[in-house]
């Protein structure tokens, strides 16, 4: 009587690690357009809470026009913790009234993929 092997042979192995690198190529692209997109979203959101919070203070009379991100984040201030780039940008108010607070990374993106864009939008 003959013994059954058991196991995969060579080329059922090799189909299975074809048909995962396949997934992979297709999957790993995707996923960092989404987590690029998500953190530009999330980016627009800190800046829209940071222009809030700027108004806020120069309604109160804040720093007479000028001002900065201490007086505005913080436990006295309108926002309780400083909101931080999750693409590892940095903020900056500008001392200009009539300007959008920035991001360093709204400058740095391909200016062609506007859903990446770390730029504060007044259309949304």
């Amino acid at each position: 009587m003959k013994k059954m092997m058991k196991g995969f042979t060579l080329v059922e192995i090799m189909i299975v690690v074809a048909i995962i690198a396949i997934l992979a190529a297709v999957a790993i692209p995707n996923f960092v357009k989404y987590r690029r997109n998500s953190q530009a979203a999330a980016c627009c959101s800190n800046l829209k809470q940071i222009q809030a919070a700027v108004e806020q203070a120069r309604l109160a009379g804040a720093g007479d026009g000028a001002v900065t991100m201490a007086q505005i984040c913080g436990s006295t201030g309108y926002i309780k913790v400083t909101p931080t780039c999750p693409a590892a940008g940095s903020y900056t108010i500008p001392s200009n009234e009539t300007d959008d607070p920035t991001c360093s990374k709204g400058t740095s993106i391909d200016a062609s993929d506007k859903n990446a864009w770390h730029v504060l939008n007044k259309a949304n």
